[in-house]
């Protein structure tokens, strides 16, 4: 029985120390009254019938898993607390790589939109792997202490506060939040480069804001930031009630009418001092950039029209 002994053998090295000698025992004789139950339906046993006995019970290191499972990576008790960091985690990784990337973008002398997109998704995918490989073995060596980070109950809760179970959308993803969050810090940047822009690479520039434009964008500036504040609350709150639902319709009706206001308030764009190199003219840039506030505007608009009807839901 050649055959099985190198099975039992192969399945002990899958097994910890102290335990291979008493499963292998058991195992070797689950074996053997396998083996003699089939000898007596077949007769003598060939080195073929007995290899095919033990194919069918499974490779080796599966059936070491059957007595001893492996140990999970992050406790099962964990899993909600670690995904929840990694979420937390990315969107704020997202949001920094969101301000380096606009700072790069708005003080590079070209302004290429492009480069700005692949600027942040790569920079925000070397950030995403480091941070997602460091909090999971950050997880996985707590568990290997015995510690579950799942049993603490945190903060003290009552079932008064749980939303109603009519009320689906009353949670607030946390990718909702942070895109937010981004846009807005996105917004306030390109509003204010002037003021920490070297003035000699404001001049290359060949495409600028007209004096205007960027006055309107300035003075509305204190509602972006009470958005900013908005999208933090949002994060700590994380469901939607009727203090929220207002802020968040004001603040949307006014993204909605600013937006309106600053696509009929042409002209917005102007040449600058530098040579525009570009497939397109200043006037058919303007044009396409007051057709993108008009759609852009679409967007907040909805968002009232949606939280208006939340709104009654409450009711």
């Amino acid at each position: 029985m050649e055959l099985v002994e190198r099975y039992v053998a192969a399945v002990q090295r899958e097994l910890p120390e102290d335990k291979r000698q008493e499963i292998g025992r058991e195992l070797n004789a689950n074996i053997m009254d396998q083996l003699d139950a089939l000898k007596e339906q077949q007769g003598q046993l060939s080195e073929d019938d007995i290899a095919a006995a033990l194919k069918q019970m499974g490779r080796p290191r599966v059936v070491a898993y059957q007595f001893v499972p492996p140990k999970a990576l992050v406790a099962v008790e964990d899993m909600p607390l670690l995904k929840h960091t990694l979420y937390m985690v990315l969107g704020v990784l997202f949001v920094l790589q969101v301000i380096g990337a606009t700072t790069h973008w708005i003080g590079s002398s070209d302004g290429n939109l492009i480069r700005f997109l692949l600027q942040l998704a790569a920079g925000f995918m070397e950030d995403a792997c480091f941070a997602f490989t460091a909090v999971v073995l950050s997880f996985a060596a707590l568990n290997g202490t015995g510690h579950k980070l799942g049993n603490c109950q945190g903060k003290d809760w009552s079932p008064k506060d749980l939303p109603r179970a009519d009320l689906g959308w009353q949670h607030i993803h946390l990718s909702d939040i942070f895109t937010d969050l981004a846009t807005c810090i996105f917004l306030l940047i390109v509003i204010w480069y002037p003021l920490w822009m070297n003035p000699a690479e404001f001049a290359a520039r060949s495409v600028t804001f007209t004096d205007t434009a960027l006055l309107m964008l300035q003075w509305f500036s204190p509602v972006i930031v009470f958005s900013v504040l908005l999208s933090l609350w949002q994060l700590q709150q994380r469901i939607w009630n009727r203090s929220l639902l207002l802020s968040s319709i004001a603040v949307n009706a006014a993204f909605t009418l600013f937006l309106v206001v600053l696509a009929l308030s042409g002209p917005l764009l102007q040449a600058g001092p530098a040579e525009l190199n570009s497939l397109f003219s200043v006037m058919q840039l303007e044009k396409s950039f007051t057709y993108g506030l008009l759609i852009t505007a679409c967007f907040p608009g909805y968002e009232v029209v949606r939280d208006l009807i939340r709104l009654r839901q409450f009711s």
